[in-house]
């Protein structure tokens, strides 16, 4: 049988993505390679607590608005965050409970100055839209209705303050403001990140032509990403197939790289949608899931606190052209990257963090 010849000017398929995968491209490939490509997956480190505060918070905020109306109190917030909080990353359990008295703090302050009877268009609410080059999707906290316009509000937890310039070069913030006007028919151009540890709202307005900058660059990264994953299927279908005994890896002896921290019990398999680490605008630990990216609702346990990494056979060496398209980033994110115990080069650039060492102390 003859192989099919491609036919010059056929449409390339729509690379499908989210925001969250698009970043992971621009931050790190051999992250990014690590996360959507190789199959299994490379282990990751144990959970980070603060990203246990930010699903916490998130899921409670989430199940806030699904109460009925005269139930949206700042009280039934601190409830719905206790009984949803989520343990792992913590060094002990005083450190957890520590952190679940600052986080019912946000949560009642910021619930305090909503109106109940304000129902947001959506809450966790998924869009999505199409270019002739992408499909991309992604979950938005919240989708407001101001006037006769839509506001796209994005929660924040983390220790970094924000500024308008983190809402302004969002790619996620765009895309979503796009998305989400196209499926309302309804304009969209304000996004706000809403930093729940100092109350501030962090504002921007974007233009047609802003937004259109935005998609345009979702474009290129796409296009970037979806080339190198062509090459990677190609190379992986061409290299030897692993399995046979003789050519397996040895299993590797459970020696943690990062102090564990106590088990807790009862604690909650969830992650935030958007995870924070230090001195990024956006997680993303996306993460925005990330499926795509995962969101509030999805699991947070990649191996349980207080037990070292599960033995696990090692990634096998890629060939030395994958190795080149989806080269690693070093920098100071790499304390933070899931994916550090398989990273030479990440390992040598920053050190290692404790899982607690994102908390603000």
């Amino acid at each position: 049988m003859y192989d099919q010849l491609p036919l010059d000017g056929m449409p390339r398929r729509l690379y499908s993505c989210t925001p969250s995968r698009l970043n992971s491209w621009l931050d790190c490939r051999r992250r990014y390679r690590f996360t959507y490509l190789d199959r299994p997956q490379p282990a990751k480190g144990p959970a980070w607590a603060h990203n246990s505060v930010g699903a916490s918070v998130h899921n409670a905020l989430a199940a806030w608005w699904r109460e009925p109306y005269d139930r949206r109190t700042p009280l039934t917030a601190a409830v719905l965050l206790t009984n949803g909080w989520i343990t792992e990353g913590f060094r002990d359990a005083e450190q957890s409970a520590q952190w679940l008295g600052r986080a019912r703090d946000y949560v009642t302050g910021y619930t305090g100055t909503l109106d109940p009877s304000d129902d947001p268009v959506g809450v966790e609410r998924t869009v999505a839209t199409r270019t002739r080059v992408i499909a991309v999707s992604g979950r938005i906290d919240r989708l407001d209705r101001r006037g006769d316009e839509l506001v796209v509000v994005d929660y924040k937890t983390g220790r970094r303050p924000l500024t308008s310039d983190d809402a302004r070069s969002s790619l996620a913030l765009a895309v979503y403001a796009i998305a989400a006007s196209r499926m309302m028919r309804t304009p969209c151009h304000a996004v706000e990140l809403h930093h729940l540890p100092t109350g501030e709202i962090v504002e921007w307005r974007h233009t047609d032509e802003s937004l259109g900058r935005h998609l345009r660059r979702a474009e290129e990264v796409a296009t970037e990403a979806a080339t190198a994953d062509e090459r990677y299927r190609e190379v992986m279908s061409a290299a030897p197939r692993p399995g046979a005994a003789s050519r397996r890896s040895p299993a590797v002896p459970v020696t943690p790289t990062r102090p564990a921290s106590p088990a807790s019990p009862g604690s909650a398999a969830t992650v935030p949608a958007a995870g924070e680490h230090p001195g990024l605008g956006q997680a993303a630990t996306e993460p925005i899931a990330a499926a795509g990216s995962p969101g509030p609702a999805a699991s947070a346990s990649r191996s349980l606190p207080g037990t070292p990494y599960a033995p696990a056979t090692p990634p096998a060496a890629p060939p030395p052209e994958l190795d080149e398209i989806f080269a690693p980033n070093p920098g100071p994110l790499c304390s933070w990257c899931d994916f550090r115990r398989h990273c030479p080069e990440g390992r040598t650039a920053a050190p290692e963090r404790r899982p607690w060492d994102g908390l603000a102390e």
